[in-house]
């Protein structure tokens, strides 16, 4: 049986991208279905996905939250409905085209045919692939990113990265009820929680595009989340015991 294969985008305001990054992930080869989480964009974000469900009835689904509840819960949500619906391998994915979407192949295929359980999208794994960023931001996101790895140990360079490959036996193996995170934080969570499980992770370069249409969410609520949550995650992981599981 062919493996089934989910796109988690998060949406809020992301009226002038919407159409294109669900046309781009559906039309790929390989048979992507897309999950839209919206949370109650007032630009009509939602309105857009249900009209183009017409034309991918099976193919494109949408979760309507009230308000913005954060990226974190959105993506719980977002995995346990691929769970419950059966898909094989469940992936994070911006709707800016940040992202790019042919991309998602690169991280099924490594994931797939070689055996790893989470393949990450990395800024880092080869020197600094970022483009359209100012420099001050990229600096920021880099060395938060080291930062990560001091405190915690993992052999990860984009802690951050929110474009990742999960294969569906890492979130049936995580507590997803204890990720509580909602920002950067989650991302790191994530994969903290997956290496301590003993998951095999792998990163893959990818260039990552700043958005040229829509407004950012990044805030520096969410960036400090990132760098006092670390602390926090790295000294209750001490008093937890970790069971492998590859399962």
């Amino acid at each position: 049986m062919e493996d089934r294969k989910l796109v988690i985008i998060p949406t809020y305001n992301e009226l002038e991208n919407i159409s294109d990054i669900i046309h781009a992930v559906v039309e790929l080869d390989g048979g992507f279905d897309v999950l839209i989480i919206d949370d109650q964009s007032p630009d009509g974000t939602a309105n857009v996905v249900k009209k183009l469900q017409k034309c991918f009835p099976e193919r494109l689904h949408l979760l309507e939250r009230q308000g913005k509840q954060g990226l974190g819960t959105a993506y719980i949500e977002g995995f346990e409905y691929a769970l419950q619906n059966g898909y094989h391998y469940i992936f994070e994915m911006d709707a800016d085209f940040s992202h790019n979407p042919k991309d998602l192949l690169r991280l099924y295929e490594t994931c797939s045919e070689h055996g790893y359980d989470m393949v990450i999208g990395s800024r880092y794994i080869s020197g600094v692939n970022v483009v359209n960023w100012p420099m001050g931001r990229v600096l920021m996101s880099f060395f938060a990113s080291k930062y990560v790895q001091f405190v915690t140990g993992m052999p990860i360079k984009d802690t951050t990265a929110g474009f990742v490959c999960y294969h569906h036996r890492v979130l049936r193996a995580i507590n997803l009820e204890k990720i509580k995170f909602i920002g950067y934080a989650f991302q790191i969570e994530m994969k903290f929680t997956a290496w301590k499980l003993g998951f095999a992770i792998k990163e893959v370069p990818i260039i990552f595009t700043d958005r040229t249409k829509g407004t950012s969410k990044m805030s520096k609520h969410i960036f400090k989340e990132a760098i006092f949550g670390v602390i926090y995650m790295k000294i209750k992981s001490l008093f937890k015991k970790y069971k492998p599981n590859r399962t």
